[in-house]
């Protein structure tokens, strides 16, 4: 009997021993990529204060007839993301939204070495942002790969800070390319996203979504709402990205590109009207004049269907689209005119060379001319006026009167009488003449609304 049960169990041993050496010298290639790309990876912490509101109902309430809403209070953020430095000089890029309006940053590396972090520049738009950190200590750094040549099927893999549990590492696919979702504010959507199913949850924010290769593919930076959909995340293509960088780096300055066309979404009554031969792009309802897009040939009627072998369902699309090149750059145009397909070359201008701006500070603010750009992005009429702003001095009676970035002031008062901003050239004539004590107002557009604000110019 003895025997029987030491042979039986030499037979199990024997069993348990081959089922534990199936791979005996396996190991998964992810392994290397983690530890390749982890040490790059950093967790973000930014600190800062906004305006936020009381009661959202009343907020909006006031705002639809008033303009801002008096129930608003400075209240202190904490924000939790993730970014890579991708560059020795202690570049790191990140997601806009987890550093906005942040006064402190501090990045932790994986070993637990904490940094404060200079913000470069950003840009809300894309929903990219630039970092550095200034050491002494030798940073690790990520290869950048190139998202214009992956693969539906290929291995994805994400590195970050999901709900504060630091360099958590999950693993997928890429699902898709060329995804376009809605922006959470509403306005806009982002475009030629890559989808995922590796896990992306709240704290991933920024950080990197990378091939089999430990390249970076992708920024990772939206997720769909779980009880939505399962595992559907989002990222920036890594190209987007680096173009942005470059610019930013090396120029000192987010470089807008200009292509000087006014567009809106080709719909199956606008096709009927119109006789296009296309049901989807960005139809051009008319060209700024000595445009780059003028300069080539293209004309009102085209339907903008492809640029970049990048296709074109959308006006939302082609305004995301054009914003990820650097001004200066060559793109290709794809239009649709009368069902012919017409490839132009157009070389993109710097938004500054159509739009005047001052360089000065008058009143506490520099101001732009509208563009075709402004219109398309924000859904103005065609004949909207006005300049919008693109700096507010710090301490100035503009930003006590709550006046910010991207506001498109229609008119401005001064003692009672009141003039249409048609131009730059307007705003400087009367700002330059205002005198301490004179009582200013100007109407301002913002999200949809139309809202009055007004001061006494004390001089700053």
């Amino acid at each position: 009997m003895k025997k029987i049960v030491v042979a039986m169990t030499a037979v199990l041993l024997m069993v348990v021993s081959s089922f534990a050496f199936v791979n005996p010298n396996y190991v998964s290639p992810v392994v290397n990529v983690v530890k390749e790309a982890a040490p790059a990876v950093v967790n973000i912490e930014a600190v800062g204060h906004r305006k936020a509101s009381i009661d959202p109902f009343f907020e909006d309430f006031y705002k639809r007839f008033f303009g801002e809403s008096p129930w608003t209070q400075d209240r202190e953020f904490k924000a939790l993301g993730t970014g890579f430095i991708f560059d020795k000089r202690g570049y790191i890029l990140t997601n806009y939204h987890v550093v906005e309006n942040a006064d402190e940053i501090t990045v932790t590396t994986l070993e637990g070495k904490k940094y404060k972090a200079k913000y470069v520049g950003g840009d809300g738009d894309l929903d990219i942002a630039v970092l550095q950190v200034k050491t002494k200590d030798e940073l690790p750094v990520i290869e950048l790969g190139d998202s214009d040549n992956i693969e539906i099927g290929e291995w994805a893999i994400a590195i970050g800070n999901p709900l504060g549990f630091k360099h958590t590492v999950t693993l997928g696919v890429v699902s898709a390319v060329h995804r376009k979702i809605p922006k959470p504010d509403g306005n806009g959507a982002y475009a030629d996203l890559i989808q995922t199913d590796a896990a992306i949850n709240p704290g991933n924010s920024g950080g990197p979504l990378l091939n089999i290769h430990a390249q970076v593919i992708g920024i990772n930076t939206a997720i769909v709402n779980p009880t939505q959909g399962q595992n559907l995340g989002f990222a920036i293509p890594i190209n987007f990205a680096k173009r942005f960088a470059e610019s930013l780096i090396n120029t000192g300055k987010v470089s807008k590109a200009y292509l000087g066309v006014y567009i809106q979404n080709v719909t199956e009554s606008l096709a009927k009207t119109f006789g296009l031969k296309v049901t989807k792009g960005a139809f051009v309802s008319d060209i700024e004049k000595g445009s780059p897009a003028d300069k080539v040939g293209i004309k009102p009627g085209d339907v903008i269907v492809k640029i970049d072998n990048k296709e074109i369902d959308s006006a939302d699309e082609l305004v995301y689209i054009v914003k990820t090149y650097p001004a200066g750059q060559s793109i290709n145009v794809v239009v649709n005119r009368k069902g012919k397909e017409i490839t132009y070359t157009v070389t993109l201008a710097e938004r500054e060379e159509f739009a005047k701006a001052t360089e000065d500070y008058y009143l506490g603010l520099k101001v732009r001319d509208l563009t075709p750009e402004d219109i398309n992005e924000l859904k103005l009429p065609k004949d909207m006026y006005g300049v919008r702003v693109e700096e507010v001095k710090e301490g100035s009676e503009a930003q006590y009167v709550n006046i910010k970035k991207g506001d498109i002031i229609m008119e401005m008062y001064v003692n009672g009488k009141g003039e249409k901003l048609e131009s730059v050239k307007d705003f400087q004539k009367l700002a330059s003449n205002i005198k301490k004590g004179d009582y200013v107002g100007f109407i301002i557009y913002r999200d949809g609304y139309r809202a009055s604000v007004y001061f006494s110019y004390m001089g700053k």
